[in-house]
């Protein structure tokens, strides 16, 4: 994952099922109505990321165990608004840093973390 797109990746059985999600970018008018306050613009530019966490929190919710892993701090700022939140409590969450990956060698990692660790 990183700020803008994460790929699910859930193994079920043998069969790895992928699904992505992406930050919502701003609309062009949301842009031009922002003015020049510089904390205004910078809530504006919070408010998609925080969106994007938030999706990526609902999908989340329905798992015992979370891998986050990618090559930016995306993971990590995920994670700790996870665990701020008590209904991620019960989540084993590991967070791994990875360079960039193809889809193949994403769902490789996810399957070797979760069968060396099981």
């Amino acid at each position: 994952m990183d700020h803008s797109t994460a790929h699910l990746i859930e193994l079920s059985d043998d069969r790895v099922v992928t699904n992505t999600i992406e930050l919502s970018p701003a609309l062009p008018e949301q842009i031009a109505n922002q003015g020049s306050d510089e904390s205004l613009m910078n809530n504006k530019e919070q408010n998609p990321l925080s969106d994007y966490f938030l999706n990526l929190s609902k999908v989340i919710k329905e798992y015992n165990e979370v891998l986050l892993f990618g090559p930016s701090s995306a993971k990590t700022e995920l994670f700790n608004k996870l665990k701020e939140d008590i209904h991620f409590d019960h989540i084993k969450i590991d967070v791994l840093s990875a360079d960039e990956m193809t889809d193949n060698q994403q769902s490789a990692f996810v399957r070797k973390f979760f069968t060396e660790e099981g």
